[in-house]
């Protein structure tokens, strides 16, 4: 249970971070990166590293939403976004498998008795030292990659930051409107 759980994620993640990448829009980006950042918390959940996997959600993915407001800000939002829907059948079954992937990872536990912690409690040792020995041994490498990926989202926010956007597109549009209702009138 816990590998199709596993895999779950790791297409879900792989899957977000692509459309970060491949996406158009900012706004989908942003919203695929925090989408992102909440399946990665899923592996320390998976991992029986609760605390870390909440420290993930909050912390990264709470970067990556203040990310989003300043792109929300930075870009004109107020233009209509098209969508096209091809088929509302792949919406219904991306959301069904979505269902039982959440109906899975909430029964593993209760089917899985058997699983026993891998560096138990010592005696002597506070939660915050196990927290860290735990965070710098077995748990370097995604705590790291999770580093990175907000690295990623900083130097996003001060690219999108650093574009020169003295007027909203909209009243620029507004403008070329006016002037080309002046030119037919004339």
């Amino acid at each position: 249970m816990e590998a199709i759980a596993f895999y779950t994620f790791a297409i879900l993640t792989t899957v977000m971070f692509l459309i970060t990448v491949l996406t158009n829009h900012a706004l989908y980006a942003l919203s695929a990166l925090a989408a992102g950042m909440i399946f990665i918390s899923a592996f320390f959940f998976l991992l029986g590293a609760d605390f870390l996997g909440a420290i993930q959600i909050i912390v990264y993915t709470g970067a990556v939403m203040a990310l989003y407001a300043f792109g929300m800000m930075f870009f004109d939002t107020t233009r209509t976004v098209v969508e096209s829907r091809t088929s509302p059948a792949i919406i219904f079954g991306l959301s069904g498998v979505a269902a039982l992937s959440i109906v899975a990872i909430f029964t593993a536990p209760i089917i899985s008795g058997n699983i026993t912690a891998l560096y138990p409690a010592v005696d002597g040792v506070g939660n915050s030292q196990m927290v860290g020995m735990v965070l710098f041994t077995k748990y370097l490498i995604p705590f790291e990659v999770a580093a990175v990926m907000l690295l990623v989202a900083m130097i996003a926010g001060i690219v999108l930051a650093g574009k020169k956007m003295d007027q909203s597109l909209t009243l620029m549009k507004d403008e070329v409107e006016c002037t080309t209702e002046e030119k037919d009138q004339a």
